[in-house]
């Protein structure tokens, strides 16, 4: 369990991940050890799994984003194993989620323009295996991005 020390470090991790240990650990008011102790034991128990890199996708020239919601042919026993393998391998899907339900898999796809979209729809995405349906979503505005937790 997290004691107030421990969700005081997350708070602080979330809003700047590029601290060091002693900034961190003045933001907190605790030690540097103690502050790299609870980092690490955090870490370990899969509570803090990294840091990432937020890369704006427009500014390298992908200006397309699109969510392809789809439904695989469940009658295949290796539908969703197959169809997943083979979506790792497309550069352009940044994100694969799988749920219950009629949607099976939500892939998030990125591309240079319409043409490139296309492209890629065509040769890539409709070639994967399994896909009895399949819905594109396009993107037009992120309303709301926050992956920080209120503890």
């Amino acid at each position: 369990m997290l004691d107030d020390t421990d969700r005081r470090i997350l708070r602080h991790y979330q809003a700047d991940p590029s601290l060091s240990a002693a900034e961190l650990a003045e933001r907190c008011r605790i030690s540097s050890g103690v502050c790299w102790r609870r980092i690490e034991k955090m870490q370990a128990a899969g509570i803090i799994r990294g840091q990432e890199a937020v890369i704006d996708w427009a500014a390298l020239g992908f200006a397309v984003e699109v969510s392809l919601r789809v439904t695989l042919d469940k009658t295949q026993p290796r539908a969703f194993d197959d169809f997943i393998a083979a979506a790792r391998k497309v550069p352009e899907v940044i994100e694969i989620q799988t749920f219950l339900g009629r949607v099976d898999v939500r892939l998030s796809v990125i591309a240079r323009d319409m043409a490139h979209y296309q492209q890629l729809y065509r040769d890539r995405i409709l070639t994967l295996p399994h896909i009895a349906d399949i819905e594109a979503l396009m993107h037009i505005a992120r309303v709301k991005r926050d992956e920080v937790l209120p503890v």
